[in-house]
């Protein structure tokens, strides 16, 4: 059974980075077709898609959050990152790991959710 554990900082200050780890387990985050995705929602709000590292390494990112956004992976580890630099209180919400599987075009997994908040 494939698990994911998002890791990382509760609090950040503002106009520092930010960054989440995701731990998969029970799965390789190299097995073909899959994507592995991080996903928020702000409080009171929708969820935000942010981007993608695909099984081959590729990656791509959603036009809101591009300009400051990173997602790398360690697959010696099995883990995949997410760093957001120069934070603001409106990157606050729950940042959620998961994973696309495209060839059913669904998540087959997700994480918790871990709680970020970007406050002085």
């Amino acid at each position: 059974q494939v698990q994911l554990q998002e890791s990382g900082p509760g609090l950040v200050k503002p106009s520092q980075s930010l960054s989440l780890t995701c731990t998969v387990s029970g799965g390789s985050i190299t097995t073909n077709d899959y994507y592995w995705t991080w996903i928020r929602q702000p409080p009171g709000k929708g969820m935000e898609w942010i981007g993608y590292i695909a099984y081959s390494g590729s990656t791509y990112y959603g036009p809101s959050l591009k300009s400051h956004t990173s997602i790398s992976r360690d697959t010696s580890r099995n883990q995949f990152t997410l760093q957001l630099s120069s934070v603001t209180p409106e990157d606050t919400a729950v940042y959620y790991c998961a994973g696309w599987r495209s060839d059913f075009q669904a998540y087959d997994y997700w994480g918790q959710g871990t709680q970020v908040t970007v406050s002085s």
